[in-house]
């Protein structure tokens, strides 16, 4: 990995580049929160808990849906929350590796934290599998606008949609990545000029930037309004996801995206969309379609499923992303990861992960068979993750930044208010449908923290059979085996002790190479190590060698191309003469691990199921030796 690979996004980019980071984050961060004005003021007018068509209840929506923008994404968000960064990366998993440490089981306070994220990233699942559903089920839906002869047809074409999409994800997005940001800017001025147009013709409706309507609404509606909430919390779902994405981009152009364009558009819309209530309360059943001209409406469907495709490639790669870096923190078993670009690093793809959200986002459109029944099952994955991003935010500036209590607890306490109340307004969702993503959320969950608690219990098991090096070094030099030309690497899950390959090829074969490397791959708590920084070598005498190889938590291990940095003239590392060994333990499990029988038996299976080592550190095939052996959890 080069060096430019290795450090993280500059926080501050020159300004030739400026512009094109800004475009191109239009693509890919803006994508999801930018195709809300397809269903959102729908939903709260036309949908399971919509209003009337009142001049006060459009008033009302509108204030709350402008005022929702503000706090939530520009303030909460754009502000402060993205400042919270991992060396330029963001995402719950990234702001958990701030105060959780990722080695060790966490105790206490810790423990809570690291199960607080844990959740928080199980969540994003959920969520990206309800927003490709969504998003381009309510563009198809366009179809049905102009004519009911396409409504046997909305379903079918969603899910051809959505399959070519999924069989899309192997060939990556860096070919049409470039047009993923022109496409989002042609959509975000179709946005404004649709919203200008409307607005000019019932100007009146500008009045719903005082937020006196929106006090008033909840005033005349009561707990009716409570649950209109839940569909204005519609209008900022993407902004945990802008959170997530902030590592690709930098937080300058994607603050600046939203100040200069994103927001202004998705605000006219919005207003837009209110004034055409306003002059034509028949217009609720859609009014984002009901925007345009009949000349202009299936060019706008068009625009739309692009834009909302884009969106949904936008949640899948970040999805792709969220595996790689619970694989590296310890969260989850190896899974293959192919890289469809040489030139972006983060251009990943996940077979499993792929496979089962395609299969899960189809299964959806055929359960829902509209955006507005799947509104119901949305929200709940992103209030709650927001509630959890929020507490984290917290820890971190009493910790990383010291502030003092009274004001971190001022910010974060007003950023929950907020939160609390969509997420209290999505709670009624459950019966309805939200009970989808924490049914999802729930089982993933499960998966990252058995597989936490299984390795490490595996590694005690195996450390408790261990030999001190000192001691094996000392049957080398009584000459007890064999010393054989060529360099043998032994990779050990622990930078200490004596790897247990090691032990049984001497046990089984009595020979011993003339270079031995004990090797370990840890991941930092970081997003990236530099390059001058990844080996760490401790000479042991004797022609052993202890190295422990540092990654990054969004970097993909390459231990053959690390270990040809740590060859030396005195130490050389030849490849033709190199072997790798590897261990592979079959897994009984015995009640003694403190888990529950099915955790034992489920962490077994994901060790069995898990990719192979030497695929993972991309070891040559032909160089590697496995070792097996039984060991009871």
């Amino acid at each position: 990995m080069s060096e430019a690979e290795a450090a993280p996004p500059s926080p501050e980019p020159r300004k030739h580049a400026l512009a094109g980071l800004t475009l191109a984050a239009l693509g890919v961060v803006y994508g999801d929160i930018g195709t809300s004005p397809l269903y959102a003021v729908r939903e709260c007018f036309h949908g399971a808990y919509g209003v009337a068509v009142t001049r006060a209840n459009v008033l009302g929506v509108l204030s709350l849906i402008l005022w929702s923008l503000v706090l939530v994404v520009s303030l909460k968000y754009l502000v402060f929350i993205t400042r919270a960064d991992n060396r330029g990366e963001g995402g719950v998993l990234a702001l958990m590796a701030l105060v959780v440490p990722s080695r060790g089981m966490p105790e206490g306070r810790r423990w809570r934290l690291a199960v607080l994220g844990l959740f928080g990233a199980a969540l994003l699942y959920g969520d990206g599998m309800i927003t490709p559903a969504i998003s381009v089920l309510s563009a198809v839906e366009g179809l049905a606008v102009a004519t009911h002869l396409f409504d046997p047809w909305v379903v079918p074409a969603t899910l051809a949609l959505l399959v070519l999409l999924f069989l899309a994800q192997r060939r990556g997005t860096a070919r049409i990545g470039a047009v993923f940001g022109p496409i989002m800017l042609l959509w975000f001025l179709v946005l404004a000029v649709l919203g200008l147009v409307a607005i000019a013709q019932a100007p009146s409706v500008l009045a719903a930037a005082n937020p006196v309507h929106a006090v008033a609404f909840f005033a005349h509606n009561g707990w009716h309004a409570a649950l209109v909430l839940a569909a204005v919390f519609l209008v900022v779902t993407g902004a945990e996801a802008l959170y997530a994405d902030m590592g690709h981009f930098g937080r300058r152009p994607i603050r600046l995206a939203w100040f200069g364009g994103v927001a202004p558009a998705l605000i006219l819309n919005y207003f837009g969309q209110g004034a055409l209530l306003l002059t034509d309360p028949e217009a609720a059943h859609n009014p984002f379609y009901r925007l345009a001209p009949g000349w202009a409406l299936y060019p706008l469907v068009a625009l739309a499923t692009a834009a909302t495709v884009i969106a949904s490639q936008a949640v899948i790669s970040g999805a792709f992303s969220l595996t790689r870096q619970a694989i590296q923190l310890g969260y989850s078993p190896r899974l293959p990861i192919t890289h469809t670009s040489a030139s972006e690093i983060g251009q990943i793809y996940i077979a499993p992960v792929n496979w089962a959200l395609m299969i899960a986002c189809c299964g959806l459109v055929l359960g829902f068979r509209s955006s507005s029944q799947l509104a119901a099952a949305y929200g709940m994955a992103v209030t709650a993750t927001m509630v959890i991003t929020t507490l984290l935010f917290y820890v971190v500036a009493r910790e990383r930044w010291g502030w003092r209590p009274v004001a971190a607890g001022a910010l974060a306490g007003s950023f929950l208010v907020a939160d609390v109340a969509f997420l209290a307004a999505n709670a009624v969702k459950i019966q309805h449908g939200g009970w989808f993503p924490l049914v999802v959320a729930a089982g993933v969950f499960a998966l990252l923290a058995t597989w936490k608690r299984g390795r490490l219990v595996l590694v005690e098991r195996l450390r408790a059979t261990g030999l001190p090096p000192e001691f094996f070094l000392e049957d080398v030099a009584a000459g007890r085996a064999a010393r054989v030309p060529g360099t043998a690497v032994f990779m050990t899950a622990e930078a200490e002790g004596t790897p247990r390959t090691l032990l049984h090829n001497v046990k089984h074969n009595h020979v011993v190479h003339e270079q031995v490397v004990f090797l370990t791959v840890a991941t930092d708590e970081v997003p990236r190590v530099p390059t001058r920084k990844r080996l760490v070598v401790h000479d042991l005498g004797r022609g052993f060698r202890r190295v422990v190889l540092h990654y990054g938590f969004m970097q993909q291990p390459d231990v053959p191309a690390a270990l040809a940095r740590a060859s030396s003239p005195a130490f050389p590392i030849d490849p033709m003469t190199t072997t790798y060994f590897v261990g592979r333990e079959k897994l009984i499990p015995a009640r003694r691990s403190g888990m529950a029988r099915w955790r034992e038996v489920l962490f077994a299976y994901l060790a069995h199921n898990a990719q192979s080592a030497t695929d993972f550190f991309r070891l040559p095939p032909n160089r590697v030796v496995e070792l097996g052996s039984q060991v009871e959890l």
